[in-house]
C-alpha cells in the first residue's frame, strides 16, 4: 500500500470511530441511526406515508433546489454519477477476472438511508432496485437492533429473496454516515465465476431446487470498521472453485464502495448535509417524473397485450438432481403493459404458470432487475436513472408462478432465462406505442435471448479445481429497428455495454483453447430492417482431468418474434464431439472443424471423426469432457423487423458478402437470387465467393412469392374455427403444452375464463393431461408459499397480496384489446410537444 493509500486508509478509521462514539450516545439515549434521531423503521414508515398520500416521491410536490438553481442542481447531481462510474472504472481493475475486466460485469449504486436508488454507474444496470431490496429487507427486519449497522460495517447480500436476480450476483452495501446519522448506502454487485452449486459456474442447470444453487448469504454482516471477519475470510472462498477470483471482485466491490462513500463524504463537506438529503430526495421525484413525462409523450394510453415462451427440456438427461425434476418446462408469459392516463404503467403476468423444479425461476427483485435495465436502453436512455422509476411503475406477479415463487424451496441460479424471454413482448409494447406516436427512431423488434452459455469446471490446465463462465454471451444481436437494421454481436439485454472479450484473456483462465470465432450467418431474424446477427465460437479441451461443460439457452423455441412482419431470429442447438482425432489431425497438418456457420452442409462432421452430438435442444446438465473434445458456443441473434420481401436486394447482397446471410437463405427468406460470379475471393469465413445480384429473377420470385401468400391467405374468421376445433379435440397438442396451458389456467380464474371465453369452449373445458404431467402439477400446486419477507414494504405488499393490487384499467376479459384506447383521441390529457430530448 501506498504512502497516499494508507494515510486515505487512517483518515478513514478516525472518521469511522467517531461516528461510531456518536452513534453509541444516541444509542443510549434511545435514538435511532435516521434522520432526527428516528429508527430507519420509522423514517421509511414516514416516507411511505408522505409518498402514498400524495403521489409524489417522499411527499415532493416542488423540486425546490432544482427550481431555484437548476445549473447547481445539475452540476451536483452529474457530480454524484460521474463519482460513481469513475468508481466502477478504477475498482474493476482491481478484479483479475475477465468477467468483470472484459465484460464490465459490474455496477454501484447510491441510495438513500430508506434504500431508494439515488444514482447508479453504467455496467450491469440491472441493479438499480435489486440492492434497495436488499437495504429495504434489513430495515424492515430490525438490523438497525441486530445484528446492528454501524459506520463501517459491510453487508452481502446474494439472495434472490430478499434482493438480487440470481445467487451468482453477489452485492456489497456498505452505510455512510454523517454526524452519527445514516445519510446513504453505497452498493455494488457483480457476477462472479462460481458459487459453489451442485455443478461448476456460476449458473448451474441440473438442479431442482434453491439447495443446489450454492451457497446463499441473506443480508448478511461479513465485516466492521472496513474490514471483513476472519470468519467471512474463511467461510465465503472455501465454499466455491474459484477461491482467488471470489476474494478479487469482493476487493474489487468493496474498493469502489470506498470511493463513493469517499466522494459522498467530500459532496457533504463542501455543500452541507441538508444540501446533499435534498438532493438525493429530488433526484428520486425527479426521475419518477421524468419517467412519466417521457411515457406521455411517446406512448398512447390503453393496453398493449402479448405474449412469450421458452423451452427448458429436461425429460431423459442425465444428472439432474432429483427424479421429479425429469421433465420439461415451457415458460408461458402473457404478458400486459397498461399505459395510464397519468403517464405511469403497470406490468401484469396475470396468467404465468406455475414455478418448476429448475433453476430458472424468478423473484419480484430479479423481474423489476430486468425491467429496469430493458426500460434503460428504451424509456429512460439517459442519466437519470433511479428508482423514479420504480415509483411511477407497479407489477402484477402471480404468487406462485414462475415470476414470483414466494417459495424459498425454489431454485434461481439461472433466473435470465426465463426473464429476458419474459420481456420480449414489452420491447414490442413499448414499440408498437412509439410507432402510434410518431417515435419510429426509438422502435426495437427486440434483442436477442441471451444464450449460449459455455459453462463447467473441474481440474485446469494448472492441476486445479476450477469453475468457468464465459462472457461472450455479453454479445448477442441486437433486434431490427424502424429505421436501420439491428447491430450484429454488439450488446446484451443485462449489459449494454456488451463486450465479448479477447480470446487470449478467455484463454489465460480458461482449458478451452479457440479453435475458431465467427459472425454467425442466418441467426438474426428476416425483414425489411435485419435483426442483428450473432457469433460462434469452437472451442477445444486441453490439459484437465474431471472436466464438466454444459450448454443453456432456448432451443425449440424462440422467444423473440419480430415485429410488423419481421421473422424472429433463429432458435438454439448444441453441438460438441467427444473421443475425437483432433490430436491426430493437428499432428499431421490436416483440416479440423473451426466453425458450424452452416449447420445443414455437414462440413463439420466432415473434419473430424468422433462422437458427435448435433441436437435441436438448448439445455444440457454437465457432462464430462476430455482432452480434444469439443464445444460450440453458439450465441443468439435479434429479430427482424418488417415484410423480408420488402428488404432492398442490394442489402441482401450485402448481407451475403457480410457473412450474415447464406446464398441459399437469400432466396429462401428474402426471395432475392443471386449468383456466384468468382470462385476464390473470399469476403468471410462463412461464404465463399463473389456473389451478384440478378435482379430481373428476383422481381419475379418476389412476385411468385406474393402470389402463393394470397392463394394461401384466409380470412381471421375461418382460421379461428380451425384453431378452436384443434383446441376441443386437443388435436396435435404435444403434452407439454397442454401441461403448460392447465398450469396456467390452474393458477388464475382471470385467465381460465378469458382463454375459455376467447376460444368458445365450454364452461368447465380443461386439458386432458398425462398420469406424468397431472403428478407433476399437483406436487408444485400442493407445495404452497413459504415467502422470504416476514415484514414486508407497501410496494411489495402488491406482491404478496393480490387483493391490494393497484387498480388495474384493463385485464384479462374477451372484449378488451389493445384496439380499445380511451376514445376518439386516443392520447393523453394535456397534451404535451416532443422535445429533442425525447
Amino acid at each position: 500500500m501506498s504512502q497516499t493509500d494508507q494515510n486515505k486508509a487512517e483518515e478513514r478509521r478516525t472518521e469511522v470511530q467517531y461516528e461510531q462514539r456518536i452513534v453509541s450516545e444516541k444509542r443510549q439515549q434511545n435514538r435511532g441511526i435516521g434522520w432526527n434521531g428516528k429508527t430507519l423503521r420509522e423514517q421509511l414508515a414516514v416516507l411511505e406515508d408522505k409518498t402514498e398520500a400524495t403521489g409524489n416521491y417522499a411527499g415532493l410536490s416542488k423540486l425546490s433546489l432544482k427550481a431555484d438553481d437548476p445549473i447547481r442542481y445539475e452540476q451536483l447531481y452529474s457530480r454524484l454519477r460521474a463519482d460513481l462510474v469513475s468508481a466502477r472504472e478504477i475498482s474493476k481493475e482491481v478484479s483479475a477476472t475477465p468477467i468483470v475486466e472484459q465484460e464490465g460485469e459490474l455496477c454501484y449504486g447510491l441510495f438513500t438511508p430508506e434504500g431508494d436508488s439515488i444514482a447508479v454507474s453504467t455496467g450491469i444496470i440491472v441493479h438499480v432496485h435489486t440492492m434497495s431490496e436488499a437495504i429495504k429487507f434489513m430495515i424492515n427486519h430490525d438490523y438497525e437492533e441486530s445484528p446492528g449497522i454501524e459506520p463501517g460495517d459491510i453487508f452481502v447480500n446474494n439472495d434472490p429473496h430478499v434482493g438480487d436476480v440470481h445467487p451468482c450476483d453477489l452485492m456489497t452495501l456498505i452505510p455512510i454516515f454523517q454526524e452519527g446519522e445514516l445519510v446513504a448506502w453505497a452498493g455494488g454487485v457483480n457476477h462472479v465465476i462460481d458459487t459453489g452449486a451442485v455443478g461448476p459456474g456460476s449458473m448451474n442447470v441440473s438442479q431442482a431446487s434453491r439447495f443446489g444453487d450454492g451457497a446463499y448469504y441473506t443480508a448478511r454482516k461479513v465485516g466492521e470498521d472496513f474490514e471483513l471477519y476472519n470468519s467471512w475470510r474463511k467461510e465465503y472462498p472455501a465454499k466455491t472453485r474459484t477461491p482467488n477470483f471470489l476474494k478479487l471482485d469482493e476487493r474489487t466491490r468493496i474498493t469502489g464502495c470506498l470511493m463513493i462513500r469517499d466522494s459522498v463524504k467530500e459532496l457533504i463537506a463542501r455543500t452541507g448535509v441538508e444540501t446533499f438529503k435534498q438532493l438525493s430526495r429530488e433526484a428520486i421525484e425527479d426521475g419518477r417524473r421524468g419517467f412519466r413525462s417521457r411515457i406521455k409523450r411517446t406512448m398512447l394510453p390503453g393496453t398493449y397485450r402479448g405474449a412469450s415462451f421458452v423451452d427448458a427440456l429436461y425429460e431423459g438427461q442425465k444428472n439432474v438432481t432429483r427424479d421429479y425434476a425429469d421433465e420439461n418446462h415451457i415458460m408461458h408469459a402473457p404478458s400486459e403493459l397498461h399505459i395510464r392516463g397519468d403517464g405511469s404503467f403497470q406490468v401484469s403476468f396475470e396468467g404465468a404458470n406455475k414455478w418448476g423444479w429448475h433453476p430458472f425461476n424468478c423473484t419480484p427483485a430479479a423481474i423489476q432487475g430486468g425491467i429496469w435495465v430493458m426500460l434503460t436502453q428504451t424509456v429512460i436512455p439517459n442519466e437519470l436513472v433511479n428508482d423514479g422509476a420504480y415509483y411511477a411503475c407497479d407489477f402484477h406477479l402471480p404468487v406462485g408462478s414462475w415470476a414470483n415463487t414466494q417459495n424459498t424451496e425454489t431454485a434461481h441460479a439461472y433466473a435470465w432465462h426465463f426473464l429476458v424471454s419474459a420481456w420480449a413482448p414489452l420491447w414490442q409494447h413499448l414499440s408498437r406505442g412509439y410507432y402510434a406516436r410518431g417515435f419510429w427512431e426509438e422502435i426495437n423488434a427486440g434483442n436477442a435471448n441471451t444464450s449460449n452459455w459455455l459453462q463447467g469446471g473441474g481440474i485446469d490446465q494448472f492441476d486445479k479445481l476450477h469453475a468457468v463462465n464465459s462472457f461472450e454471451a455479453a454479445c448477442e444481436g441486437v433486434g431490427a429497428r424502424y429505421v436501420e437494421d439491428g447491430e450484429p454481436h454488439a450488446a446484451a439485454i443485462w449489459n449494454p455495454e456488451g463486450d465479448m472479450g479477447d480470446a487470449e484473456a478467455w484463454e489465460r483462465v480458461e482449458p478451452l483453447p479457440f479453435l475458431g470465432r465467427a459472425v454467425k450467418p442466418n441467426t438474426g431474424g428476416a425483414g425489411r430492417r435485419a435483426g442483428g446477427a450473432g457469433f460462434e465460437s469452437m472451442r477445444t479441451v486441453r490439459d484437465v482431468s474431471r472436466w464438466l461443460l454444459y450448454e443453456m439457452g432456448n432451443g425449440y423455441m424462440t422467444s423473440d418474434g419480430g415485429l410488423f412482419g419481421g421473422y424472429p431470429a433463429a432458435s438454439g442447438y448444441i453441438l460438441n464431439a467427444q473421443d475425437t482425432d483432433l490430436k491426430e489431425r493437428f499432428e499431421n497438418g490436416e483440416d479440423y472443424p473451426q466453425h458450424d456457420l452452416d449447420p445443414e452442409s455437414g462440413g463439420f462432421e466432415s473434419k473430424i471423426d468422433g462422437d458427435v452430438t448435433r441436437r435441436p435442444e438448448g439445455i444440457s446438465t454437465p457432462k464430462e469432457f476430455t482432452d480434444y473434445d469439443m464445444y460450440l458456443n453458439y450465441l443468439r441473434g435479434g429479430s427482424g423487423l418488417g415484410d423480408p420481401l420488402e428488404r432492398d436486394p442490394e442489402d441482401v447482397l450485402s448481407d451475403i458478402h457480410d457473412g450474415y446471410v447464406l446464398p441459399r437463405h437469400a432466396e429462401d427468406a428474402y426471395g432475392v437470387v443471386v449468383e456466384k460470379v468468382e470462385v476464390g475471393a473470399k469476403h468471410n469465413s462463412a461464404v465463399q465467393g463473389e456473389w451478384e445480384l440478378d435482379e430481373d429473377a428476383t422481381e419475379r420470385l418476389r412476385e411468385r412469392r406474393m402470389g402463393e401468400r394470397a392463394e394461401k391467405a384466409q380470412p381471421v374468421s375461418e382460421w379461428y374455427d380451425e384453431q378452436r376445433d384443434r383446441i376441443r379435440a386437443e388435436e396435435n397438442l404435444i403434452d407439454d403444452v397442454k401441461k403448460t396451458y392447465g398450469s396456467s389456467m390452474r393458477m388464475s380464474e382471470q385467465f381460465a375464463r378469458f382463454f375459455r371465453e376467447f376460444w368458445d369452449l365450454p364452461d368447465d373445458f380443461n386439458f386432458d393431461l398425462s398420469e406424468q404431467a397431472q403428478r407433476s402439477l399437483d406436487n408444485r400446486f400442493d407445495s404452497g408459499c413459504r415467502p422470504m419477507w416476514d415484514n414486508a414494504t407497501r410496494k411489495q405488499k402488491t406482491w404478496l397480496d393480490i387483493d391490494e393490487e393497484p387498480y388495474v384499467p384493463y385485464t384479462w376479459t374477451a372484449e378488451r384489446s389493445i384496439r380499445d384506447l380511451h376514445g376518439p383521441e386516443s392520447t393523453f390529457s394535456g397534451r404535451e410537444r416532443a422535445t429533442d430530448d425525447d
